[in-house]
Formats: structure tokens, sequence, C-alpha cells
């Protein structure tokens, strides 16, 4: 399966160094796409700057998406 590309801030990490999927730009990108998040789903996440592929769980303690992500891993966006 295609991995998808969304928005994601990397500035916007949960204290477990997960990337929370709810800001504006993420949103849209979902939208644009028709994509729904879930358990399992691999994406590629980016900003204007970096990106990094990862997978979606859900945080039981802030009640969001949220994808797990390899900081050492991390590249530049190349849009």
């Amino acid at each position: 399966m295609l991995t998808q590309s969304v928005y994601a801030d990397f500035n916007n990490a949960d204290p477990h160094g997960r990337l929370r999927l709810n800001c504006a730009g993420t949103v849209e990108d979902l939208n644009g796409l028709g994509l729904e998040l879930r358990a399992g789903l691999k994406v590629r996440v980016h900003d204007e700057e970096l990106e990094a592929d990862g997978e979606v769980v859900f945080s039981p303690e802030e009640h969001i998406w949220v994808a797990t992500i390899n900081w050492d891993a991390i590249r530049q966006f190349v849009g």
C-alpha cells in the first residue's frame, strides 16, 4: 500500500516523542486525501523543512491520533 504524506508539526510532539496529528495542516491534508486515521496506518509526515516515516497510533492520554517516528531517521523535506 502506498504511504500517504500528511503535514505534521515537528514541534508538536507529545511527552513520548510522537507527533500529534491534530493541527490544521494535518486535518486539511487528511480531508484532501479522503484519509481516515487508524491504528497501524503507515504515513509520511512532513512540515516545510523535515519529513519522516511513521505509524499512526491512538493516544489514550490525550484522546488524539499521533504518529510514532524514528527521530534519528528524519530527513530534509523535498516537497
